[in-house]
């Protein structure tokens, strides 16, 4: 849009923690409009979590939200054409972005990964989140350095 902003939708919490980045991680994990469905995935997933790591003193959501920041990225590259010639730009992003792109990374880990159901999935994957390691903490490593090579394109900023 070139005029206006388009209004900002409100998110409901969810029914179980009351908390609107749960709402937003399910409505990332639904496939077809089954909400329902991504609901008990999301809860049978941190049940899961909570089951693999009976010593930890949090709780199976403080945990997921930590994963959740552990693979939240600070920087990425935009492609920016400047005379001819395309260079990799790294610019910060906006904070609604990081949360977008940390949940669907972590979604997208998640269903790459080897596991009967995609609860088990969903739990292994906000496990090595959680620890800094697997595949979305790996990305988000990845962005960071990727934005480091290409520092000297900085001034190319929009």
């Amino acid at each position: 849009m070139r005029k206006s902003k388009p209004k900002k939708r409100i998110i409901l919490p969810d029914p179980v923690f009351n908390d609107q980045k749960v709402s937003k991680f399910v409505n990332h994990l639904m496939y077809d409009g089954k909400k329902n469905i991504s609901y008990e995935i999301f809860y049978a997933a941190l049940e899961l979590v909570s089951k693999k790591l009976p010593n930890e003193e949090k709780s199976a959501l403080e945990i997921w939200k930590k994963a959740l920041d552990n693979v939240t990225p600070q920087v990425e590259v935009k492609s920016r054409r400047v005379g001819g010639a395309t260079f990799q730009v790294p610019t910060e992003i906006r904070p609604d972005r990081k949360e977008s792109v940390s949940m669907k990374n972590l979604i997208l880990y998640a269903r790459k990964r080897g596991g009967k159901t995609m609860a088990d999935k969903l739990a292994a994957e906000i496990i090595d989140a959680f620890n800094e390691q697997g595949g979305s903490y790996k990305r988000k490593e990845d962005m960071h350095r990727m934005a480091e090579a290409n520092r000297a394109f900085a001034h190319f900023r929009f």
